[in-house]
């Protein structure tokens, strides 16, 4: 009988250790081990920077193989004068939300550079009416928003490449809008406005 009950302590002590033993591989050991954070030095490499830029013609896993000037605004050194996405009414609508959100305080629901921190003693941006910039490529808001001008800095962390797009275009809308003439509105438009003003209404 006290062989048994010897055997059984034994057995108790020896699933005790076992048990002890996976609770010790239990730690937290993979969340602890040492790491670099963002932009930390380190000493393995020979510029001595823990986070290298990405190897050439590597393909994003989200994106896909997409055109670079979807992300740099520029074709052979040269900002581009064209979208590279198709432009749509909801890009455009799409720009104006973001417009509003992200750039409206300092230049203005209309462009002018007369948002509500300049109204509050922030310097004044230029508006997007004077005549150097009603010839700026949609490359060039891109390339502003991406890299930062003068007081303003880059949006790029802050704002996806398609809302940058988005707000590019709606900024060379935005420009139209307030610079139109008459000869600019389409000639049946034009004819319904100038019908409804010759009978007395109101134009809607």
């Amino acid at each position: 009988m006290s062989a048994q009950r010897s055997e059984q302590r034994l057995r108790l002590a020896l699933l005790a250790l076992l048990a002890l033993a996976l609770l010790a591989g239990c730690g937290r050991n993979m969340a602890e081990q040492p790491r670099l954070g963002p932009l930390q030095e380190s000493p393995f490499f020979p510029d001595r920077s823990g986070s290298l830029p990405l190897v050439e013609g590597t393909v994003s896993r989200e994106r896909g193989a997409i055109d670079p000037v979807f992300f740099t605004g520029t074709r052979a050194g040269a900002l581009v004068t064209e979208l590279p996405v198709e432009l749509t009414l909801a890009l455009v609508q799409r720009g104006q939300e973001r417009y509003d959100i992200f750039c409206a305080m300092c230049h203005g629901y209309t462009g002018d550079g007369d948002g509500m921190i300049v109204r509050r003693g922030f310097p004044r941006p230029v508006s997007f009416h004077e005549q150097r910039l009603l010839d700026a490529s949609v490359g060039y808001y891109f390339s502003a928003m991406t890299n930062g001008f003068g007081r303003m800095y880059p949006y790029a962390s802050r704002i996806p490449a398609e809302d940058r797009w988005a707000i590019a275009a709606y900024v060379k809308a935005l420009q139209l809008s307030q610079n139109a003439t008459v000869d600019d509105v389409p000639a049946d438009v034009r004819r319904a406005l100038e019908l409804g003003t010759s009978e007395g209404r109101a134009p809607r």
